[in-house]
C-alpha cells in the first residue's frame, strides 16, 4: 500500500501574524495530526485520508495519508474529491435560512403552509395483524423548525429490514429512489406515517430533503441550481456540486467497506452515486461531492459568523441560532436516539452542538459552543468558535467508525482536552 504524507509547518512565522504566534493557550500540533494519519493507514483503519485545519485566520495544517483509490495506486491529494454524504446536510440547511432571511417563512410556521402534501401527515399508533398501520392525528402540525432539527417525526425508512409499519410504507414507496424528483419525492414522503408526534423526540431523518424540496418552492429555483447561485459560487466552491462530469470520476475517492485490515472496495456501480450517473434525484441530506478546500471554505464562512472573505451569506445572529441548541429539555435522552453518543450536548439546525465539557475520557474532545456534523463514509468536520478553529477529516470508509473520529480529535487537541466551561 502507498503511504501519501504531507503536512505544513504548524506556523510560518512568514505566513502568521506575531499576536498569533505570540498568544496564550491551545495550538494544534500539525506533526501529531499527521502522525495519527499516516498511523490509521498502516494499521488498515482506513485506505486513505486528508485533514486541513483553520485557526486564527490561517491555515494550521494540512495533512494527507494513503491512498484515494489503492486499486489504482492514486494517493489523497488535495485534490481528491469525496463524497460527503450527510455533510451536505449544514450546506442545505444554510440554504434554507437564506430564505428565512428573506421572510419568506416562518420557523414556528406549519410545514403544510409550504407545502400542501403535509396537510394529512398521521402518527403511527400501532400494526394491525396484516402489519398494516394503524394511525392517529397528530398532537400537533408539524413546523419548518421541527424539519430543521429532527423533531417532525419523520423516519430515513429501515433499509433492506423495516422495523414497523411507518418504514414499510417508507420501503413501498421509496421516497429517495434516485429516480426521482425532490418533488416526487415530498408527496411519497408525505405518505409515510410519522413515528412520533411532532417534537417530542429527536430521531435523524429524511427531514433534510424536505428542508431541500422548501428551498425549490420558496426560492421557485431549482435546489441544486439555488444552492449553487447562493452558496457554491459566492464562496468560490468551484469543486463542490451535485452534479458532476465524467471527468472528474478519475479524481474520486473510492469507498471502501469492512473492519481493521479487511477493508475491501466498492465496486463502481455501488460507488457512483446520482453525482455521476444523472439521475434526478437532488438530496438536501446527502450527495455533495467537494474537496477538503472547498468544504473548508464553507466551514470558514460558518467561523465567520455567516462571512468569508468579505462575503456574506448569513446574517451572524442566524449562524449563532443555527448553532444552539434547539432541542426542548422535556425530551429525554431515551427519545434523543443516538444523539446522546455524539458528546455533551444537544441539536440546532441541522448540526449537532456541544453545550458542555466532554464528561468522560471516551467522549469526543471538543469545545464548548462547537457544531459539527458527520457523513456516512466517516466523514467529519466541525467548527470550534472557542478556539477559532475549523477542522475537516475527510476519509471514504464504511461503516461509520465513530472511534476513528474520537481518536483524531485527540489527535487534534490533546487526550485530556476539555476546553471552556461555558456560560
Amino acid at each position: 500500500m502507498k503511504v501519501a504524507l504531507a503536512a505544513t509547518a504548524l506556523i510560518l512565522a512568514a505566513a502568521v501574524p506575531a499576536a498569533a504566534q505570540d498568544a496564550p493557550g491551545y495550538q494544534p500540533d500539525c506533526t501529531t495530526i499527521a502522525a495519527f494519519l499516516d498511523t490509521a493507514v498502516v494499521q488498515g483503519r482506513i485506505v486513505g485520508a486528508s485533514a486541513l485545519v483553520w485557526k486564527d485566520g490561517a491555515e494550521r495544517c494540512f495533512a494527507a495519508a494513503g491512498d484515494a483509490d489503492r486499486e489504482a495506486d492514486q494517493p489523497v491529494t488535495r485534490s481528491t474529491l469525496f463524497q460527503i454524504y450527510s455533510m451536505t446536510k449544514p450546506v442545505t440547511g444554510t440554504a434554507l435560512m437564506q430564505l428565512w432571511e428573506q421572510g419568506k417563512f416562518g420557523l414556528d410556521d406549519p410545514l403544510e403552509w409550504h407545502l400542501p402534501e403535509y396537510a394529512g401527515l398521521m402518527v403511527l399508533a400501532g400494526e394491525n395483524p396484516d402489519g398494516s398501520p394503524i394511525l392517529r392525528a397528530p398532537v400537533r402540525k408539524v413546523t419548518v423548525r421541527d424539519v430543521l432539527r429532527h423533531t417532525a417525526g419523520f423516519t430515513y425508512g429501515a433499509g433492506g429490514n423495516p422495523q414497523n409499519a411507518a418504514d414499510r410504507v417508507w420501503a413501498r414507496l421509496q421516497p429517495l429512489s434516485s429516480d426521482k424528483t425532490l418533488a416526487e419525492f415530498s408527496q411519497a414522503m408525505a405518505q409515510v406515517p410519522l413515528l412520533h408526534d411532532p417534537g417530542t423526540h429527536w430521531n435523524y431523518s429524511a427531514g433534510v430533503d424536505v428542508q431541500a424540496r422548501l428551498v425549490e418552492v420558496l426560492s421557485g429555483q431549482p435546489f441544486a441550481e439555488y444552492v449553487a447561485q447562493a452558496i457554491f459560487q459566492p464562496l468560490g466552491m468551484t469543486d463542490t456540486g451535485w452534479q458532476r462530469s465524467p471527468a472528474d470520476r478519475p479524481r474520486l475517492a473510492r469507498i471502501y467497506e469492512g473492519e481493521n485490515g479487511a477493508l475491501a472496495p466498492w465496486s463502481d456501480d455501488r460507488l457512483l452515486n446520482a453525482s455521476f450517473t444523472g439521475q434526478p434525484m437532488t438530496m438536501g441530506g446527502s450527495g455533495l461531492v467537494s474537496t477538503v478546500d472547498d468544504y473548508m471554505k464553507f466551514a470558514r464562512m460558518l467561523l465567520g459568523e455567516g462571512s468569508l472573505d468579505g462575503v456574506r451569506i448569513l446574517k451572524p445572529s442566524t449562524i449563532r441560532l443555527m448553532a444552539t441548541d434547539q432541542l426542548d429539555p422535556r425530551i429525554p435522552p431515551a427519545n434523543r436516539s443516538w444523539l446522546v453518543g455524539k458528546g455533551n450536548g444537544g441539536f440546532g439546525f441541522d448540526v449537532f452542538v456541544r453545550t458542555g465539557q466532554p464528561q468522560s475520557g471516551q467522549e469526543n474532545r471538543g469545545s464548548v459552543g462547537e457544531f459539527y456534523w458527520d457523513g456516512l463514509p466517516s466523514m467529519l468536520f466541525w467548527v470550534d468558535p472557542a478556539q477559532d478553529m475549523a477542522v475537516i477529516l475527510a476519509t471514504q470508509k464504511v461503516p461509520f467508525d465513530n472511534d476513528l473520529h474520537r481518536d483524531f480529535r485527540v489527535a487534534v487537541y490533546g487526550a485530556d482536552y476539555t476546553g471552556p466551561a461555558g456560560d
